[in-house]
């Protein structure tokens, strides 16, 4: 965005005159709460919970003509009495941003360009470059010549985004391959 000179002046200006209003007494609160009313005027009040960590604070989600209209956090949920962190502060932006990537995408080694590719090749690719791993590096015997089926080149690291039975899903499917290597991101 670029700010010009005369924009700065007119946002400084506003500022200035909003605060002072404030210190004179003026109470903007009935203001504020109309002009929340507005963006969710008619839509569906759903109790959700946050998927970023194991907290799982309560999300208030406004829903109209099955879109998400906004989001806040319950002042009724004991544990954080309506407050979010910043991911879940953020889930509105997330589900509209138009940054968002909505289909995988593939970068070829050596290559300066991302390719739009389908969910089966993807999936495949994958699948196709985890068993090549897992031949190359699995160690089936320790030094005493017991079997141990232990995988030290393939690293798991969890996310947030996934709730405890995705995790646990995650972590059941590593160990399966014999992955020892593991953490997760709501650890580090």
């Amino acid at each position: 965005m670029k700010l010009s000179r005369r924009t700065f002046m007119k946002w400084s200006g506003s500022g200035v005159i909003g605060l002072s209003l404030l210190r004179m007494g003026i109470d903007l609160e009935p203001v504020k709460a109309y002009a929340s009313q507005l963006k969710i005027e008619g839509a569906k009040e759903v109790i959700s919970i946050c998927p970023f960590c194991s907290v799982g604070c309560h999300i208030i989600a406004h829903v109209k003509d099955n879109q998400l209209v906004s989001t806040e956090g319950d002042p009724e949920y004991p544990v954080s009495e309506g407050s979010l962190c910043a991911k879940g502060a953020a889930m509105l932006s997330m589900t509209r941003n138009p940054h968002r990537v909505t289909a995988p995408l593939y970068r070829a080694p050596y290559s300066d360009k991302w390719e739009e590719k389908s969910w089966d090749w993807i999936l495949k690719r994958i699948a196709a470059r985890v068993k090549e791993t897992r031949d190359q590096g699995l160690i089936r015997t320790n030094a005493r010549g017991e079997q141990v089926n232990r995988l030290e080149n393939l690293f798991s690291l969890g996310t947030s985004h996934m709730d405890n039975e995705e995790c646990a899903l995650v972590h059941q499917a590593m160990r399966g391959l014999g992955v020892v290597h593991m953490d997760h991101q709501a650890r580090i």
